[in-house]
């Protein structure tokens, strides 16, 4: 999502809290806690999962596998679900022509460097850079190159732009900042 005017572009990004992280972390949390009831219910010799009998599956070496599948599986899950509701990775991205400044935010883990503040002045700007490879695990990202600080990133990873979303947003990105666009 983003907000244009004629001096001020303010690019959302969107962090942790997707669909799919939510899922998985569903998935995963099912998963790991079945393989910890199995696991458990053959230490006990009772059935604490009416389809699988305990008798079956023998606490020495399955049932302790199973147990471990699942202790690390919850904390698995518990990281996702961490990572989702401090929402890292989100933040925006505002280019002030006015004021002839760009600020980069994201949100990060918790700690002292929680808060990831980028500023920098848009005539440091060398170009809008677009980073491609194609193939099984394609990937496509938007950087700004920055004299002295290197190329940033703008877009995530796992975004998934098409080509031509991603080529549409560099050239829009270039004409609003007065930049070249490079292709990698």
């Amino acid at each position: 999502m983003s907000w244009r005017s004629e001096h001020i572009w303010i690019e959302l990004i969107t962090g942790s809290r997707k669909l799919s992280n939510f899922y998985w972390a569903f998935i995963v949390f099912l998963g790991s806690l079945g393989f910890l009831l199995v696991g458990t219910s053959s230490y006990f010799g009772r059935n604490l999962i009416s389809f699988v009998p305990s008798q079956q599956i023998i606490f020495f070496p399955q049932g302790i596998v199973m147990s471990f599948y699942g202790i690390a599986g919850l904390f698995i899950s518990s990281y996702l679900l961490c990572t989702i509701s401090w929402n890292v990775g989100s933040g925006y991205d505002r280019f002030d022509k006015r004021e002839g400044k760009v600020c980069i935010f994201r949100w990060g883990f918790p700690g002292k460097n929680r808060r990831i503040f980028l500023r920098f002045l848009i005539k440091d700007i060398q170009s809008v850079r677009v980073e491609v490879k194609e193939g099984i695990y394609a990937r496509r990202v938007l950087y700004i190159d920055i004299r002295g600080r290197g190329a940033i990133p703008l877009t995530r990873t796992d975004e998934n732009l098409t080509p031509r979303e991603i080529e549409q947003k560099a050239t829009e990105l270039a004409y609003f900042l007065r930049v070249p666009i490079q292709v990698f």
